[in-house]
């Protein structure tokens, strides 16, 4: 199989400097978002979890300091990075591979004892790319929505088998028990009535670690569709010609990415306008159907991070949506509440025709003096076509862990990690990334 070549064949050397580079990024993004997912009640609970239930020493809970096995470090750090709506994605898998795939990596690496930087590199790239993959071929090849731990079950188990070494033979069982054991749980499901189960995505990492060590020890799984199925060849094809890992979106704020559109054409107006939240009578949202699924009024993180309304509200009054207005205090705010209120979703077809490989919203602000402002399709930012700069990268770090692990601790890994392409070791950065904040 092309794919397994792949994931084994693959050198530092070989690949383009550009996915080496998107490597850097989405290693920084992904972490960024792990430190400031650590402060949530699901960090918590999965953290003890994971201590709990999933004893040994092989790996270590981030942010936390202690051991516990590869699975289980896999499934409690990819649920805090999970917990915080603001890790990278892809528009096209309607979901998101890093937020598995590099929890699921490092904490095989620290099993196998692996801490060479271009390992982590060279296998970030190909993590990006079987998982994207996957994805795309499952919702090609699936009548449900499924979420992203389902694919990212693939490319940990594809990781894994790269980190233990299988044989082509095993690596084929090692995604074969991925997939069949990977958590094809119902995203809308999650979108209508949010809560902690999220996008799956720690549960699909743990899936994957687990699938490659059963492989290792002769447990034997079901044939992976989305990689054998002819049918779906044509996802495989261009593997290592087109990289997907140049084709993720950054997110520059923590909520649901198809709420985000209507969050960005709210500030606009705002910027544009000279709006103030008291001037507003009414919000009206036009945007895609699965936007307006995304209904709630909140009371908690996890329906604050899946709430149009709230996202629009928060971004109105705040101009912007940061850590501090979906948690805490900010889920009570009366302002932003009254504001939610006001806001009204309606679909209409040529957003949804342009869904998933677009995602615009249109925002109407009906102003009391009996003014209606409107802003034109928008779309978020940090989209590939559009890529955000290095810098925006960096200081979106900055803003997540300063708060949680102080401007020293944040300089010094952000300096360590830009410099990974000529680092020869990550101990340091692993060591950092066990830092209790």
């Amino acid at each position: 199989m092309i794919s397994i070549d792949f994931i084994h064949d693959t050198t530092f050397e070989s690949l383009p400097k550009s996915t080496i580079k998107e490597a850097v990024r989405c290693f920084v993004d992904t972490v960024g978002v792990a430190v400031g997912g650590s402060q949530t009640q699901v960090a918590h609970i999965i953290h003890n979890h994971a201590a709990c239930q999933f004893g040994g020493d092989a790996a270590t809970l981030w942010q936390d300091g202690r051991r516990v096995s590869a699975a289980g470090a896999a499934l409690a750090n990819g649920m805090t990075i999970d917990s915080l709506d603001a890790h990278d994605g892809h528009k096209l898998t309607k979901g998101h591979v890093g937020c598995g795939v590099l929890p699921g990596l490092i904490a095989m690496m620290e099993a196998e004892g692996k801490v060479g930087a271009h390992e982590l590199l060279t296998s970030i790239v190909i993590g990006y790319e079987i998982g994207t993959r996957a994805g795309i071929a499952l919702h090609t090849s699936a009548c449900d929505y499924h979420t992203s731990g389902a694919w990212i079950a693939l490319a940990t188990a594809a990781l894994g088998a790269r980190q233990l070494g299988l044989t082509q033979a095993q690596t084929r069982e090692a995604v074969g028990i991925a997939e069949y054991h990977g958590p094809r749980s119902q995203m809308m499901r999650c979108i209508d009535a949010p809560t902690m189960v999220k996008d799956g995505s720690g549960w699909g990492a743990m899936a994957g670690v687990s699938a490659a060590y059963l492989a290792q020890d002769g447990f034997t799984g079901a044939p992976a569709i989305t990689m054998e199925d002819p049918a779906l060849a044509g996802f495989w094809d261009d593997l290592g010609h087109n990289w997907y890992v140049e084709q993720q979106y950054i997110k520059l704020y923590p909520v649901c990415r198809w709420a985000q559109p209507a969050a960005e054409g709210a500030m606009t107006l705002v910027r544009d306008h000279r709006v103030t939240p008291d001037q507003i009578a009414q919000i009206k949202v036009e945007s895609f159907h699965e936007a307006k699924r995304l209904n709630v009024i909140p009371t908690n993180t996890e329906q604050a991070q899946y709430s149009l309304p709230f996202s629009v509200a928060a971004a109105l009054v705040h101009g912007t949506i940061g850590v501090r207005e979906v948690t805490g205090a900010g889920l009570v705010d009366k302002v932003v509440l009254d504001l939610a209120l006001m806001v009204e979703i309606s679909e209409t077809a040529a957003f949804n025709a342009a869904f998933p490989a677009r995602r615009f919203a249109r925002v109407h602000l009906v102003l009391k003096d009996g003014r209606t402002v409107s802003s034109a399709p928008t779309e978020a930012q940090g989209d590939p076509e559009n890529k955000v700069s290095d810098q925006v990268i960096w200081d979106k770090f900055k803003t997540l862990t300063t708060p949680v692990l102080g401007s020293a601790w944040t300089q010094s890994f952000l300096i360590n990690a830009q410099a990974l392409i000529e680092q020869g070791s990550v101990s340091d950065l692993f060591t950092q990334m066990a830092v209790k904040g």
